[in-house]
């Protein structure tokens, strides 16, 4: 195997994650990211900061739509295409062009330029890794969700995901690109989006201000501490079956108002809790059959719920303790993406 890796969105909440992750394991990284609006820059050069350290990663500003690709990839061996526009609430309207941009023309560039390559007869490339979401089955019958559900999205978001997870499959079907396809469920825990849940409720209880929770607090989600997810694509990039999609799950479902109850024990504070208007394009329930990437790859979540918001919580604690939050909090130019919160 080549050892040469490269990392879309390597300053993202998963990216700079699995980044890290591939470099304390001797393998050399080239990340690209173009710092997108949807939360603070300093946010994102935050999570850079170790790796800027290391000498097996290199990084590279630029547009994933528009940035020359073929002297990039030339000699990689591995692609993790993490880039996105993410956020479920953000994405209708105007805005959509973001996603459609960052999401899907992003992606098939991607693709475009490896199948030019010649990964499939020979060239560097052995896989492509894309991160699709759950988000792009839509509203489910309660229980869980196998690969073989007929995807039914039901936001903007998740119909640009599944664009570009349908383009895998067809650079694989017609040309044989050797890509594979995982549909993260609800990823969380250190570095997570501003935007999403836990975060935003983790900096609210740290102010000592009302959570605010969308609908009823019922609505359930098959949460993912950001290891499992990070082992999931490093297993998945080894023995994972070309063209084939695959669910990564925490295997622990739970409802919004028990994730408020558990950081209640683990902050020792009393949440004051607000409930607005469900909004648009959240689901009701997301619960992941992982059955089929255990069984292609061994793929076995390890972190609870408990222990995994404890370590975002302390996380988060930390970073305010050392000073960080407060150079983040006065970049106050939020845009409207970013004020759209999500738990997609």
């Amino acid at each position: 195997m080549n050892k040469r890796c490269f990392v879309t969105g390597v300053a993202g909440f998963i990216g700079s994650n699995l980044a890290q992750r591939l470099v304390d394991d001797g393998l050399e990284v080239l990340g690209l990211d173009c710092f997108t609006d949807c939360y603070a820059r300093g946010t994102k050069e935050a999570n850079l900061d170790r790796l800027r350290g290391e000498s097996r990663f290199e990084f590279i500003e630029g547009d994933l739509v528009r940035i020359v690709l073929e002297p990039i990839l030339k000699d990689v061996g591995w692609v993790f295409h993490q880039a996105a526009q993410a956020g479920v609430r953000a994405s209708w309207g105007d805005f959509f062009h973001t996603y459609s941009d960052n999401n899907i023309l992003g992606t098939q560039h991607l693709l475009e330029t490896i199948r030019g390559l010649g990964a499939s007869s020979g060239g560097s490339v052995e896989r492509i890794v894309y991160a699709s979401s759950s988000s792009i089955y839509g509203e489910v019958e309660e229980g869980k969700t196998t690969e073989d559900a007929t995807p039914c999205p039901i936001s903007p978001y998740g119909v640009s995901k599944l664009a570009g997870e349908q383009l895998g499959y067809l650079y694989w079907r017609q040309f044989g690109l050797p890509i594979i396809s995982l549909r993260y469920f609800t990823v969380y825990g250190p570095r997570q989006r501003p935007d999403m849940a836990f975060n935003r409720f983790i900096e609210a209880l740290l102010d000592d201000g009302e959570i605010e929770i969308y609908g009823d607090g019922e609505q359930t989600r098959d949460f993912t501490f950001i290891s499992d997810a990070i082992d999931a694509n490093l297993a998945a990039v080894k023995e994972g079956k070309d063209g084939n999609v695959y669910n990564i799950g925490g295997g622990e479902r739970a409802s919004i108002n028990r994730v408020v109850d558990i950081l209640e024990e683990v902050s020792n504070r009393k949440v004051r809790r607000k409930f607005l208007d469900q909004q648009a394009g959240d689901v009701r329930h997301t619960w992941a059959d992982i059955s089929r990437a255990a069984k292609d790859f061994g793929f076995s979540p390890k972190v609870g719920l408990m222990d995994g918001i404890r370590q975002q919580y302390e996380w988060q604690q930390r970073r305010r303790w050392n000073g960080n939050q407060q150079g983040i909090a006065e970049d106050s130019g939020l845009s409207q993406v970013q004020r759209s919160a999500s738990t997609a």
